[in-house]
């Protein structure tokens, strides 16, 4: 059986973050690997396929990267058409690289469907945009822990933004002052980008510990610098505010189309 697998990128949050072009690939799988922070209303376009959850959360227990690998390559040997379902942007941060791997090797082919990445969620949920004109030509997407478990931060462009980065705020405020950014440098925490229930505070940096509790146990991203500040701000220095914004209750939405809408 000859068979393409399509990662489809699902974005972060709500459902209907989702591309049209990933949701039509969903709407005609025999089978969905889906990732673990992928909306479960997701599955209303797809009620005809065979759904395996197989994804991965921060500390803990999940599937190992070589046992997604080899259920990849078998779904695939078996099946017609499968969807690889990624949260946020497969490309990023999303161990597509080993999994696009594993596929080559077995003579599979496959293609890519881009999505709504965290970092832009974020930016979009508190209205920051992460380039502004003039002043904020750069932006750098960083995990905050590498594959060995070491927490680093620099300053490498005018925007920093950090994924997975809930469990380490006050170590990474600390990296970050001593790395030369500003203790009153704008820094923007939000949990749960694109959900109803998603969580934004603004903070100066060398405030940011004081975020860990609001946002313990949530997917988190962290961004400071230019994108962080606030719009019209001009660079401006403020004294922190160390505001919080939790997203008003959004009606419950079903997935944008159903495995009967046309291409």
């Amino acid at each position: 059986m000859s068979a393409t697998v399509i990662f489809v990128s699902a974005g972060p949050g709500a459902a209907d973050l989702i591309t049209l072009r990933g949701a039509r690939a969903l709407s005609q799988a025999d089978i969905v690997l889906a990732d673990a922070l992928t909306d479960p209303a997701l599955r209303e376009l797809a009620p005809q396929a065979r759904w395996i959850a197989v994804g991965k959360r921060g500390f803990e227990h999940s599937a190992k990267q070589t046992e997604i690998n080899a259920l990849l390559v078998k779904a695939a040997q078996e099946h017609a058409r499968v969807v690889r379902l990624k949260g946020g942007d497969a490309s990023v941060f999303g161990r597509l690289e080993e999994e696009l791997m594993a596929l080559a090797e077995a003579g599979i082919a496959s293609e890519v469907v881009p999505g709504v990445t965290a970092a832009l969620a974020a930016a979009a949920q508190a209205q920051r945009p992460l380039t502004r004109r003039g002043r904020g030509r750069s932006v750098s997407l960083t995990t905050a822990m590498t594959e060995a478990g070491e927490l680093r931060a620099a300053r490498s462009a005018d925007t920093e933004v950090f994924y997975m980065a809930g469990r380490q705020l006050a170590a990474l405020g600390r990296q970050l002052l001593a790395a030369g950014w500003a203790a009153d440098t704008p820094t923007l925490v939000v949990s749960r980008a694109g959900c109803a229930d998603a969580i934004t505070s603004e903070h100066a940096l060398a405030d940011l510990a004081g975020a860990a509790l609001l946002h313990r146990g949530r997917p988190t991203v962290v961004t400071v610098g230019i994108g962080a500040s606030l719009v019209g701000d001009q660079g401006k220095t403020r004294p922190a505010s160390n505001k919080i914004a939790i997203s008003p209750e959004i009606p419950s939405m079903k997935a944008p189309l159903t495995a009967k809408s046309s291409p």
